[in-house]
């Protein structure tokens, strides 16, 4: 706890971070050149804290400071910026890395684990898509600088994750 691999660190925050800002920058012209435009970028409910995850944490924290930002320095070109941070969602990904991590009664790791999760259940990535999809919208154009845990409940809850 509290030690910090720097080799790792650098890693983290320029695939969590750095990618979001050069994808943005990428498309930006074209968006201020049409007075309009959309930037939703990733977070997770790990921002909240989550035990031995300091690096990605900080990453996607800084991910929704960058955000906001973008939201206010954005705004007068029609431009919104939003994040989405999912909680524990049922990918390959994170049955193969996540569920390892947890030390699990009797073998049963998925169940252990969403036993933490208020909806007793990990969220599906076509829940996720839901949220983007929704900042993506004309519905959403006048939302701007927010984050939206798709969780199910863990982002209110107190289970340590």
């Amino acid at each position: 706890m509290g030690a910090i691999d720097f080799e790792n660190f650098a890693r983290v925050i320029d695939v969590n971070l750095r990618v979001s800002i050069q994808c943005s920058q990428a498309v930006l012209p074209g968006m201020k050149a049409r007075r309009r435009g959309r930037i939703v970028n990733i977070a997770s409910r790990a921002v909240l804290g989550r035990n031995d995850h300091s690096s990605y944490g900080a990453a996607k924290a800084g991910t929704i400071g960058m955000t906001r930002t973008w939201a206010l320095e954005l705004a007068e070109f029609g431009i919104t910026a939003n994040v989405v941070a999912p909680g524990p969602t049922a990918t390959e990904m994170f049955r193969k890395d996540s569920l390892t991590e947890y030390g699990a009664p009797n073998g049963k790791p998925l169940e252990f684990f969403t036993n933490r999760i208020p909806m007793k259940r990990l969220g599906e990535p076509d829940e996720i898509a839901a949220a983007i999809e929704f900042f993506l919208s004309d519905g959403a154009s006048f939302t701007t600088g927010q984050v939206l845990y798709v969780c199910g409940g863990l982002s209110i809850g107190t289970a340590a994750l």
